[in-house]
């Protein structure tokens, strides 16, 4: 009695292949309903019994329920699974037979308000997606051979160059290579406060650019943009099914033969028709077969709203059953970009003075490190000419030329070779900050030490009370799981928070770390962003990657986290933990109302239109409790 996704079989099982819009399918039943209700109206009010000879409660019976009839028989010849149509069906044609035609008329009429009430409910659930649907413009403005042209999103090529004004939605996944703006991005990556976006920095299709002018060169189009990968995951999670669906969908299989030999033994014992039919009618296990699908959709639809991609129900059902969170540490608990965190000065040098002769040394480098330098720079205002001369050793450090000076950067060995030998309080503080698992670069201008420069990557803003909140009550222990050295593990693993740090772990190692967690008992859940964590992703029970991470990570993983924000992985935990107890809620209800509902039946105390009244009314509790997933918090 139950309304399914477009296209697809009923989520209850009862066999409907609905091919028609949910709009339309649910319209046609409106106009059922109306009629059917208005005959049994008229009958019960004694206004009319009879049209032209012919019973009014017939009438209504025939109305009602040919469509529930007429469904089931189509699913049984084209052999789709049947169950609950069927035994629905046994039941209406049952009642008609032995003359309770208003009976009859009332539990069609009750099963159909049921399932629009129901069908109402569930498409609460999938709203969160279709208005993600609904965010992906339907044009975009690319630059081609010189000339602005607009062109359908979708005919939109990687590597070319998008438009976008104040006040229009970014049509592709990719990056700002020009002009600045204030980007919207809430309903993919769940920030409620509009981000700044500037030259290199990421920016998702579907969100709104409120402020500001950007071109983007295009690197996802179409359905391979973030946007899409939310609607195509949503997708899969309805069509999987946990462990928990599949053990009730085997269960069911034996509803229709028991219920017929239920029936057939009240009938039997008491001689009374009437009671084997109402049998039939509470046995129905429209309410246990709802029980997981309505909680999966509604779990999920939050989880996409918060920007949370879950790839299925049986996802679900692991996270919340892990108790053990392994994440990994450049990309995802730090932020995966370094930055300079001190600037030291030495021999009355000042501030600026250093800065702006290292930025210099670094305007021509390569190195992984030159980029925080020159951020730096640019972050205080100072214009960074190019050096006169330059040269580069690689792992050891640069010699440039400028402004009439020689200046060395890199290592104290590099700056020792070149006659720069630091005194001992250099050499301490120098020690010191490495202790905090940062890099020194040291600065010296003809042949002074002048200054360093202290490197690391950055702690995420959120990471520390993401993993307090997991320490609190979501996971025995929380593992740093890293392939960098001691040292700079145990840096940010102690700001971190976490219980455990393990470090200079190669890919293979990092996987074969989660198989001895695993080995222990432990459910273990892997956090991580690049190709180095796909294995250890692969391998744990749930792996999530953060949204900023490689394409490989993304698509090993079972989780997404589309903004990257770790704060969604105690969320994400505490949904499948939520889920999981409202599954069980839902099991637990179902049954009791069909046990009490099956004895009052039996023993004569419940007749066929109280006994639809029950059924539907457990349905419709169920859906409703599941529904419970869906609020905030």
């Amino acid at each position: 009695m139950h309304q399914a996704l477009p296209g697809a079989p009923c989520a209850c099982g009862c066999g409907r292949h609905h091919g028609p819009p949910p709009g339309i399918f649910s319209y046609s039943h409106y106009i059922i309903i109306t009629f059917a209700g208005l005959l049994v109206l008229l009958y019960l009010a004694g206004i009319t019994r009879e049209v032209l000879g012919v019973d009014l409660a017939l009438v209504a019976a025939v109305a009602g329920g040919l469509p529930i009839v007429w469904e089931a028989a189509a699913a049984l010849v084209r052999r789709r699974d049947t169950r609950v149509g069927l035994l629905v069906s046994i039941a209406l044609v049952a009642a008609v037979a032995i003359g309770e035609y208003l009976a009859a008329a009332e539990v069609a009429l009750i099963m159909l308000v049921g399932e629009q009430l129901e069908t109402l409910t569930v498409r609460r659930a999938n709203r969160a997606v279709e208005r993600l649907i609904e965010l992906a413009p339907l044009t975009a403005r690319v630059r081609r051979e010189g000339d602005e042209v607009e062109v359908m999103a979708a005919d939109v090529r990687p590597g070319e160059v998008v438009l976008v004004r104040p006040g229009e939605k970014i049509p592709v996944d990719g990056r700002v290579l020009a002009g600045s703006g204030s980007v919207s991005q809430a309903a993919v990556t769940g920030e409620p406060v509009p981000v700044a976006k500037a030259p290199g920095d990421e920016v998702f299709g579907g969100t709104l650019n409120e402020r500001g002018f950007l071109e983007v060169r295009a690197e996802r189009t179409g359905d391979q943009t973030t946007l899409g990968g939310i609607v195509r995951l949503v997708r899969l999670a309805r069509e999987q099914k946990a462990p928990i669906a599949r053990l009730i969908d085997r269960w069911s299989a034996w509803f229709v033969p028991v219920s017929l030999v239920l029936a057939s033994a009240v009938y039997l014992a008491t001689g009374s028709v009437t009671r084997a039919v109402t049998v039939l009618i509470v046995f129905c296990p429209c309410a246990m077969l709802l029980s997981t699908p309505t909680a999966v959709l509604a779990a999920v639809g939050r989880a996409a709203r918060r920007g949370v991609l879950v790839k299925g129900g049986e996802v679900l059902e692991r996270t919340g059953r892990v108790d053990t969170v392994v994440f990994d540490k450049t990309g995802t608990l730090t932020r995966g970009r370094p930055e300079v965190r001190e600037v030291i000065t030495w021999n009355g040098a000042g501030t600026a003075e250093v800065l702006l002769a290292a930025a210099v040394v670094e305007k021509r480098s390569e190195h992984h490190l030159a980029g925080a330098v020159l951020r730096r720079a640019a972050d205080a205002g100072l214009a960074v000419p190019d050096p006169d001369e330059w040269e580069t050793v690689p792992g050891r450090g640069v010699v440039a030329r400028w402004d009439g000076a020689r200046i060395v950067l890199g290592s104290e060995r590099w700056l020792a070779d070149h006659g720069v030998v630091p005194d001992v309080r250099a050499r301490a503080l120098v020690r010191e900050h490495q202790a905090r698992g940062e890099t020194v670069v040291l600065v010296a201008r003809d042949g002074k030490l002048v200054g360093a420069l202290s490197i690391a990557d950055r702690l995420r803003g959120e990471a520390r009370q993401a993993v307090g909140r997991l320490r609190g009550s979501l996971a025995r222990e929380v593992v740093l799981l890293s392939g960098d050295s001691e040292i700079a593990a145990r840096a940010v693993g102690a700001e971190a928070g976490v219980d455990r740090i393990v470090a200079g772990q190669l890919p293979e190692a990092k996987a074969a770390h989660i198989r001895d967690l695993q080995a222990r008992g432990r459910r273990v859940a892997m956090v991580g962003d690049g190709v180095n964590d796909a294995p250890a992703l692969a391998t744990a029970d749930v792996g999530i990657a953060v949204g900023s991470g490689t394409d490989v990570a993304l698509e090993t993983a079972d989780i997404a986290l589309v903004g990257g924000d770790l704060g969604r992985v105690p969320e994400v935990l505490q949904l499948g933990r939520r889920t999981l107890g409202v599954i069980n809620q839902n099991i637990i209800l179902a049954n009791s109302v069909n046990v009490l509902a099956l004895a009052l039946a039996a023993g004569g105390l419940l007749g066929p239109v109280p006994a639809a009244v029950v059924h539907n009314m457990s349905s419709i509790l169920v859906v409703l409790n599941s529904m419970r997933l869906m609020r905030t918090g």
